[in-house]
């Protein structure tokens, strides 16, 4: 019976540890959803919500004579969300979630399509790092791609 019971509690140990990761991959998932659920619905203040103060935004621009590297900052982005004409819809469709956490700090790949008004404008991939502050799980850093082909489906 105490073997069962040892047995019973070290599987049950054994069970949580997978669980718990999932709990950080799904807390930082939920970050950026919000994040993207706040572009939707033009909140400057729930865009912010998912960023550090400090937070740097870039976006790689493809050119024939090789690549480049944008910058935008948190503010401008949610100033220009928040401004968006209020006809316009703007939907980022992530089509898949690829996140690594290793204690406080977290990667996550999200490949998307981009709507205007419901009609596809371009796809990339976004790349977070994430840290886990006090407030839970910020965005430190984003990068992304945008092209029009091809698309991840």
């Amino acid at each position: 019976m105490k073997r069962k019971l040892i047995l019973f509690v070290f599987l049950a140990i054994w069970a949580g540890i997978p669980a718990f990761s999932q709990s950080e991959e799904e807390e930082v998932k939920a970050v950026i959803v919000s994040l993207f659920d706040g572009m939707r619905a033009k909140n400057a203040a729930q865009v912010t919500a998912a960023f550090i103060p400090e937070a740097i935004m870039n976006t790689v621009v493809a050119k024939p004579e090789g690549s480049e590297v944008g910058s935008n900052s948190v503010a401008d982005f949610a100033k220009r969300i928040s401004t968006t004409p209020a006809e316009t819809q703007l939907d980022e469709r992530i089509m898949d979630y690829q996140i690594k956490v290793d204690g406080t700090l977290a990667s996550a790949w999200t490949p998307y399509r981009f709507y205007v008004n419901g009609s596809f404008s371009h796809c990339g991939v976004n790349s977070f790092q994430l840290v886990k502050t006090a407030d839970g799980w910020k965005i430190v850093y984003i990068i992304d791609t945008r092209r029009k082909e091809p698309c991840t489906e």
